[in-house]
């Protein structure tokens, strides 16, 4: 592992969100955390105190009382970073915290970084890097499902899965070793048909792990989701009774959405990112043009499309051709039919040839679990099991798979040529690399910052 770190100095840093609040929580983490805190605490002497205890006191800066707090004690190496950890919970006062804040700073202790107590975590072993990642994706996560995925993975599930790949590709790499330590012997330690056998599976579960990409990203950045029709379809009205807020204008004048309005809620635990659009229409007004043309690079770019249209303005002939024309990629798609409040049984039963269409009325509300129900189907998260399936939401994770599977696949090429032992050697251990990359057992300096500035501080 190579890595270069100060942490032999204390950190200190809110761990709160900014702003107003009824408490704030500042953090420390190193080896005079619990020194310092007691060289401004008057209560209990804290370095006498057992670890994963309370104490209740006030802070003075000399004689000067600048809060009562609450003092929280880890001592290492039962902390989150496995050094000494203090936690002062005091009155949420933007004033007062920083008042706190440079009276631990003129005692010793520096403004931790981004991330920094994370990545001394890391560092000091409490969990593999993967882990580390995890724990941004869970104070980002908006929904139970980014949750779920992100608890598991911070336990170690993907960790566990890669690390097992690894452990028996190290195996094959150590015995083709042995054999370049006996070259002019003309011995042979690894199996050859094993170590193809062997890396046809991990490829398997390779392709396995790519292929849950897909949905990990779904889960953790929500799915992109366009709100698309003809003007006064009835779009902006349906994007506010989503959201159950006014977001969109609504309008009976044509054309009234110039550019895209954006929005998120949370459905059946998944994440949509509702993006109403200008009305498709031709038209010489050089702004509305615009949105229009937005509106189809927003198509190019979602994931699930919403097709809007008002049933008693179009034949279902032309709302068929309208789905082909607008769904190239052959996107997930819901044809949804609008003011069905004004429809007759007739006027329903023209629509009945459209695959999978929801009637709805936007302006009453009606049917709209209905149209949640079907975009959460075409999702197609249905089958997903979190608790026993490994979904990979990283794309760094991604990049080193895809690294690892092309090593692979050197490999086996390697194997059928007939090439030396050195060679194929250097292959596996590219392929060693690639997965020490993801949990962390091969790092760079550089990668550790790309990865731990980008977490808030006091994390």
């Amino acid at each position: 592992m190579i890595h270069s770190t100060r942490t032999n100095d204390t950190i200190v840093a809110v761990a709160t969100a900014s702003g107003m609040g009824a408490i704030a929580v500042i953090r420390l983490s190193g080896q005079e955390a619990i020194s310092i805190s007691k060289s401004v605490f008057k209560g209990k002497d804290l370095a006498k105190q057992a670890s994963h205890t309370i104490h209740f006191g006030t802070i003075r800066d000399g004689e000067k009382v600048l809060d009562e707090v609450l003092v929280s004690l880890f001592v290492a190496p039962y902390s989150y970073t496995k050094e000494n950890v203090v936690e002062i919970s005091c009155h949420g006062s933007d004033y007062i915290v920083q008042q706190i804040v440079q009276l631990l700073l003129k005692r010793g202790a520096r403004l931790a970084n981004a991330g920094e107590f994370t990545k001394r975590a890391f560092l000091n072993g409490q969990f593999d890097l993967a882990q580390a990642e995890a724990v941004a994706d869970l104070i980002s996560s908006d929904s139970a499902l980014s949750h779920e995925v992100a608890m598991k993975q911070m336990r170690g599930g993907f960790s566990q899965e890669i690390k097992r790949l690894r452990a028996e590709l190290v195996h094959f790499a150590s015995m083709i070793e042995l054999e370049l330590d006996f070259g002019e012997e003309d011995v042979e330690f690894a199996d050859r048909d094993q170590l193809r056998t062997l890396i046809s599976n991990i490829q398997a579960i390779i392709r396995e792990l790519l292929k849950s990409f897909e949905l990990g990203n779904v889960i953790k950045n929500g799915v992109p989701t366009v709100i698309v029709g003809n003007p006064n379809a009835g779009k902006s009205t349906l994007l506010n009774k989503l959201l159950n807020e006014e977001k969109a204008i609504v309008s009976d004048v044509p054309g009234t959405t110039r550019d895209f309005i954006e929005d998120e809620i949370s459905i059946s635990g998944i994440t949509f990112r509702f993006i109403d659009t200008a009305g498709l229409r031709e038209t010489t007004d050089k702004v509305e043009a615009m949105g229009v043309e937005r509106t189809m690079q927003k198509l190019s770019q979602s994931s699930l499309i919403i097709y809007l249209f008002d049933m008693m303005e179009v034949t279902a002939e032309e709302v068929q051709a309208e789905l082909d024309r607008l769904n190239p990629k052959k996107l997930p798609i819901v044809a949804v039919a609008n003011k069905i409040d004004q429809a007759s049984e007739e006027k329903l039963a023209a629509f009945a040839s459209i695959d999978g269409l929801v009637t709805i009325s936007a302006a009453e509300g009606a049917n709209l679990d209905e149209l949640k129900q079907a975009l959460v189907e075409k999702v197609n998260l249905g089958k997903l099991n979190t608790q026993s399936q490994t979904i990979v939401t990283n794309l760094r994770h991604v990049d080193s798979l895809n690294k690892t599977y092309a090593a692979l696949d050197d490999v086996l090429q390697g194997l059928a040529l007939g090439i030396s032992n050195d060679l194929v050697a250097a292959d596996i251990r590219r392929a060693l690399y690639s997965l020490g990359e993801i949990t962390g057992e091969i790092t760079t300096d550089d990668l550790l910052e790309n990865i731990f500035t980008k977490f808030c501080i006091g994390k």
